[in-house]
C-alpha cells in the first residue's frame, strides 16, 4: 500500500507503569503491584531523597502513574472498545518473552486508534495530575534545576501535562503514533528512544549528551525507571498511586507523597552550595 504517512505528535506505549520492565535480555518483565505494607513501611530514606533532589541539576520524571494517575495506553484501549483485549494480552505477555518494543506494536495494533478518536479522548478524557506535582516541578525549577519528562507512553496525551505544568515541549521524551493521510492508524516511530526496551536510559544519554556535567536524577513507579540509573546519577521511586514491588524493594530512596520531597529549609540548598563555593 503505497498511501502517504501523516505522523501526529501523539501516543504512547505500554509505560513502565503498566508492565515494562528491562530485563537482562531485554524482554519485557510485568511488574505487579504490592498491597501487603501500609504507605509508612513503603517509604525507604525520604530525607536523603529530598536532598539528592535539591542538588539535581536536571530532574527526570515519568509520566503514567507518577506525573499523572493514569496509565494511558489503559485508558486509551477501554475508550477505544478494546480495553479487555489488551488486558488479555498483558496477561499473556507475562507467560513468555517479549521486547518492550513489540509488546507497544501488538498492543497498538490491537487498538489502532485513529486521529479522530486521539483527539476525542484528550477532549473528553484530560490527565488528572498527582497530588503535589505541579508544587513539586514548581519546587524543583525554583531551585535552578531543569524539568524533563520521559515516557514510553503516547506524546499527544503528554503533551497537554507538560503545558501544565510549565516543562517546555522539546523536554518530553515520548512515543509518536503514524497515521495515513485520512486519519487511519499506520504505526508508531520506531526511531524514539522510549518505543524500546532500554529507552528511557538512552533519553538520559541523550541529555547528557547535551549537558556532559549535570547530576541528573530520574523519579518514577516503574522498573525501566529504576533501570534508567545509571545512566541517570540517582533514582527516587513513587509509589503515591501505585507500589511495584521489585521497584520498592530494589530503589535506594522511596516516596509516597511528593511533598515528602519538599523540605522548605532545603530549597536554595544547591544555590547556596554554589554561591559559597
Amino acid at each position: 500500500m503505497n498511501r502517504s504517512l501523516l505522523s501526529l505528535v501523539a501516543v504512547a506505549a505500554v509505560d513502565s507503569g503498566a508492565c515494562g520492565a528491562r530485563a537482562a535480555s531485554g524482554t519485557t518483565v510485568i511488574v505487579t503491584p504490592d498491597t501487603s505494607m501500609t504507605n509508612q513501611d513503603k517509604n525507604k530514606r525520604v530525607a536523603q531523597a529530598a536532598e539528592i533532589l535539591n542538588n539535581s541539576d536536571i530532574v527526570c520524571f515519568d509520566v503514567d502513574s507518577t506525573v499523572i494517575r493514569e496509565e494511558g495506553i489503559d485508558e486509551l484501549a477501554r475508550y477505544c472498545g478494546k480495553g479487555t483485549e489488551v488486558a488479555r494480552l498483558t496477561k499473556e505477555a507475562m507467560k513468555g518473552s517479549v521486547t518492550f518494543q513489540d509488546a507497544l506494536k501488538l498492543r497498538l495494533d490491537i487498538i489502532r486508534p485513529t486521529q479522530r478518536q486521539i483527539r476525542e479522548f484528550i477532549k473528553s478524557h484530560p490527565s488528572t495530575l498527582s497530588p503535589g506535582i505541579k508544587d513539586l516541578v514548581n519546587y524543583v525549577r525554583n531551585n535552578g534545576s531543569s524539568v524533563y519528562l520521559i515516557s514510553g507512553g503516547f506524546d499527544c496525551l503528554i503533551e497537554p501535562v507538560a503545558i501544565e505544568l510549565g516543562i517546555p515541549l522539546t523536554n518530553v521524551f515520548a512515543n509518536k503514533l503514524l497515521f495515513y493521510f485520512n486519519g487511519e492508524y499506520a504505526g508508531f516511530d520506531t526511531n524514539q528512544p522510549t518505543s524500546r526496551s532500554g529507552g528511557k536510559g538512552d533519553a538520559i544519554l541523550q541529555i547528557r549528551q547535551i549537558h556532559p556535567e549535570s547530576n541528573i536524577t530520574m523519579v518514577g513507579d516503574g522498573a525501566t525507571d529504576l533501570e534508567a540509573s545509571p545512566p541517570a546519577n540517582n533514582f527516587i521511586g513513587y509509589g503515591g498511586n501505585v507500589v511495584r514491588n521489585e521497584v520498592q524493594t530494589r530503589a535506594q530512596y522511596y516516596v509516597t507523597d511528593f511533598r515528602q520531597l519538599m523540605q522548605p529549609d532545603n530549597c536554595t540548598f544547591k544555590n547556596l552550595n554554589q554561591n559559597n563555593s
